[in-house]
């Protein structure tokens, strides 16, 4: 895989679906949800693809419940309060995210967190991940007055860190994903091991790079200073 960036100043995350498999805890409180209206629970891997849309997607692929849907609030927050409850249970890195990391640190590469995720479960999920220390930045949803696909997340993650936009690089498994990190200035690069989402082929997504394991991100960047 030949290289295609320069060095980064910072390499940004998106968190559900891209660093970490959150679905199994996703799941688990849109199945309460389920269990407490008598239907039975769904498997995991029926969730998954929605995962990454939080309470909107998953609510319309387990409940078929749409934001205009006149019950849709309500079980928007009983599924926010079941998730609260278990949201640091079964989540875990991907395979691959560690080392990568890790390679990151080592090359003296600050990463950080911008996710949509509310700040009202980002901490206890990043902490719960063993990221908390590790990370320069850590940008919820609700952080700044617009969420992705406004760049305003990612910007103010630069400005955080340091680094101009032009000269971090951006990695998430959604299409918002990828038009915040335009409408930013900042190389986009699709996780094609996430959850993807409804938005159709990464490839039509206009990242500048698609990679199928997190290990990939390392080769696309020239290391020479």
């Amino acid at each position: 895989m030949a290289a295609r960036f320069a060095r980064p100043g910072a390499v940004l995350f998106d968190l559900d679906g891209t660093l970490a498999d959150t679905a199994p805890d996703l799941a688990g409180a849109l199945n309460a949800l389920r269990l407490q209206r008598g239907l039975a629970p769904l498997p995991v891997e029926a969730l998954r693809p929605y995962a990454s849309a939080g309470a909107r997607g998953l609510l319309g692929a387990g409940l078929d419940l749409r934001p205009d849907h006149a019950d849709y609030e309500a079980h928007r927050v009983a599924f926010l309060d079941l998730y609260e409850q278990m949201l640091d249970r079964d989540s875990r890195l991907f395979d691959g995210i560690e080392p990568l990391l890790s390679a990151l640190e080592d090359r003296g590469i600050p990463w950080g967190v911008v996710t949509n995720k509310s700040q009202r479960f980002t901490p206890r999920v990043v902490a719960g991940l063993g990221l908390d220390r590790r990370a320069s930045v850590v940008v919820s949803g609700d952080t700044t007055p617009h969420a992705k696909p406004h760049p305003a997340p990612l910007l103010h993650a630069c400005a955080q860190i340091g680094v101009e936009p032009a000269a971090a690089i951006y990695v998430g498994d959604d299409l918002r994903d990828v038009q915040a990190a335009r409408a930013a200035g900042m190389p986009a690069v699709a996780a094609a091991y996430g959850y993807l989402g409804e938005a159709g082929e990464v490839a039509s997504w206009g990242a500048d790079a698609v990679i199928q394991q997190p290990a990939a991100l390392l080769d696309l960047i020239d290391w020479r200073d």
